[in-house]
């Protein structure tokens, strides 16, 4: 059973995705809170596998209570709600460690699947949209290289800048003559050496350190 957590300050958009999330034999909705300082609180208190966190919100909001429970030993995935596309708070809350962001108004099904998605290990968006909003959002100045890049071998450099540039596992099989199941495992050493969690992030790290 996939254990959610709402924090959003609508009673109302929090008891439609509450009867939709519990409508699934898998999924179920463990709390609810109507602000990030709340919500904190609350998820701490239930243990989520997944919070729907809206990102405005009165007393905090959810990109500071994200950015307090991703300080946590062991945090929740997090993904957040948002009503715009290209938004530059769920940029900063990507960069911080979310799982990427859904827009409220995202289909019912698309929404479930998120939730699966997410609570499997991988981002809820594609590395596509995360590049597309980076280079939006993106800060000036690059961060420098850290030593842990140099690791990785040549290969997993060439995955790492295709993979950078938001192209998915068939994409880059395709490109360089691979299996998809050997490019999974390219990228995921990748990350294990880089020390990140999904593609996402990634992404983000590609854009953070200029290597995009």
């Amino acid at each position: 059973m996939i254990r959610v957590a709402l924090v959003d300050d609508q009673a109302l958009f929090r008891a439609g995705i509450r009867m939709l999330v519990d409508s699934q034999p898998d999924l179920e909705v463990v709390g609810e809170a109507s602000d990030g300082r709340e919500g904190v609180t609350m998820v701490r208190a239930t243990r989520p596998d997944v919070v729907l966190m809206d990102i405005r919100m009165p007393v905090m909001d959810g990109l500071a209570a994200t950015g307090e429970l991703l300080s946590d030993p062991e945090p929740p995935r997090i993904v957040m709600l948002t009503t715009f596309d290209l938004d530059e708070a769920a940029a900063r809350a990507i960069r911080q460690g979310a799982s990427g962001f859904l827009l409220k108004d995202a289909d019912p099904e698309f929404l479930l699947a998120a939730i699966r998605t997410v609570h499997s290990g991988s981002a809820v968006i594609a590395a596509s949209a995360t590049r597309e909003l980076f280079e939006r959002f993106a800060d000036a100045a690059p961060r420098p290289v850290p030593p842990a890049y140099g690791e990785l071998t040549d290969r997993e450099r060439e995955i790492f800048a295709l993979a950078a540039r938001g192209l998915s596992n068939a994409e880059i099989a395709a490109r360089e003559f691979l299996s998809e199941a050997t490019v999974k495992t390219h990228i995921s050493r990748i990350l294990t050496k880089l020390g990140l969690r999904d593609r996402v992030q990634l992404v983000v790290f590609a854009f953070e350190h200029d290597l995009a």
